[in-house]
């Protein structure tokens, strides 16, 4: 049997999740090279080709799609078995590094992790914001513990992901105040032509706004698109136009942007999912979070 080198593993599993040796050897911070090089030896000690030329990439073979879904739980292991070790010996502060979607509302994200920060425990919390896509590619690299998400996400080949609905919130309309002085009276009507500002089509809030615009035989004018939440935001305090939040934030966005409510869309919700890797260890602050969603799923 040929020993297994978990050094030249580890630059294959990375060169796999990457999609690339020269995007693997950004991330690992090492030449391209040396990651070439190792895999060759790699591959010489198995006997097997590991990866194959694909136009200007490179593709898994049979072997080693094999050999990524081990390394998967390889290397997710290893790093359980640090938290564990850690967690055992009291040392050190409790770590949670989390991915927050930017469509999400930051303040919502803040709710959210509440009942991490109430472990009474010491903790060092990671924040990251990105798109899905990015977020979901450092889960797999287990650079992230959890991710945040306006939607699930489902398992695809060698990711195994899991989806813990925290909970559906109200959503409800703000604005500066001159705004909202004049398009509170007679909400939702008064939505009519009203300045909007809205997240962009990728956003799953989206969809349910215009169906609701659409069952309520409104045409507000849209003013402005946003991919980031906290950016909307921004530009509803400043009185561009009306936008969308949770009802139950209201109390902090007129203490942080001292924008008012104009009305609840009844029957539109905004969902918030934590989107975990595959553990066999939970981590105890994902723990934490799901507990207060199941505490208040419905707001």
């Amino acid at each position: 049997m040929p020993e297994l080198n978990y050094k030249h593993l580890h630059y294959f599993w990375v060169v796999a999740k990457e999609g690339g040796v020269s995007r693997a050897a950004d991330k690992l911070g090492v030449a391209a090279q040396t990651i070439s090089g190792q895999l060759a030896m790699l591959e010489r000690s198995l006997g097997v080709a590991l990866l194959a030329p694909a136009g200007r990439g490179l593709t898994l073979t049979e072997a080693g799609r094999t050999a990524l879904s081990y390394a998967d739980r390889i290397f997710s292991l290893g790093e359980q078995m640090l938290e564990a070790l850690e967690a055992n010996a009291g040392a050190g502060a409790l770590r949670l590094t989390v991915g927050i979607l930017d469509a999400l509302p930051k303040l919502a994200a803040h709710r959210l992790l509440q009942p991490v920060m109430a472990l009474g425990k010491p903790l060092r919390l990671v924040c990251y914001e990105g798109e899905l896509d990015e977020l979901m590619s450092d889960l797999a690299l287990h650079r992230l513990d959890v991710v945040l998400s306006d939607r699930p996400v489902a398992s695809s080949g060698s990711l195994r992901v899991f989806s813990h609905a925290l909970g559906e919130y109200a959503v409800s309309f703000y604005a500066a105040p001159a705004l909202a002085a004049q398009y509170a009276p007679r909400f939702p009507a008064s939505l009519a032509g009203a300045p909007l500002l809205l997240p962009t089509r990728t956003n799953a809030l989206r969809g349910r706004l215009e169906h609701w615009f659409e069952a309520n035989e409104l045409r507000p004018t849209i003013v402005g698109e946003f991919e980031d939440a906290a950016l909307m935001d921004t530009f509803g305090r400043h009185g561009l136009g009306l936008f969308p939040a949770l009802s139950m934030l209201g109390p902090e966005i007129a203490a942080q942007f001292g924008a008012l409510p104009v009305g609840e869309l009844d029957g539109v919700r905004e969902q918030v999912f934590a989107i975990s890797g595959e553990r066999r260890i939970r981590h105890p602050g994902v723990e934490a979070m799901l507990r207060g969603g199941e505490a208040s799923p419905r707001q």
